[in-house]
């Protein structure tokens, strides 16, 4: 199954780059609405198991975490999760802030549900608007 959802996100953005601008048959304010809020790079982020159980435990927690503690609790070498947050963080999932010699990384939880509600708002758009 972690394959089939890497080679669903890989085709996901594949399409998306080819065929996004070139569908005739979804009307133009449908490809507007959509391009609008379609970020490849963060449904990229999540397509990872472990990425996508990080930002869940992140969401739990009342403070940020450092590359240590999640080394730690998935039992993954601090280059594997320096890499994970690499990627998260450059989809805007996570933030990091340098407090002393640590950086510390927490969900960016408004620009995530933000990003995400704006794309379930452009699907339901198109919906209503193929009708």
């Amino acid at each position: 199954m972690v394959l089939g959802s890497y080679k669903i996100c890989m085709c996901m953005q594949m399409n998306y780059n080819l065929s996004m601008n070139t569908d005739n048959t979804l009307p133009s304010v449908c490809i507007t609405a959509l391009q609008n809020h379609l970020r490849p790079v963060l449904f990229k982020s999540l397509c990872d198991p472990t990425r996508l159980s990080m930002v869940a435990y992140l969401a739990t927690l009342d403070e940020p975490v450092t590359v240590g503690t999640l080394a730690d609790l998935y039992g993954i070498d601090f280059s594997g999760v320096s890499r994970h947050l690499k990627i998260l963080r450059e989809a805007e999932v996570v933030t990091a802030s340098k407090q002393g010699r640590e950086v510390k990384y927490s969900l960016n939880l408004q620009e995530l549900t933000g990003t995400l509600r704006g794309f379930a708002d452009a699907l339901d758009f198109c919906s209503d608007s193929t009708k």
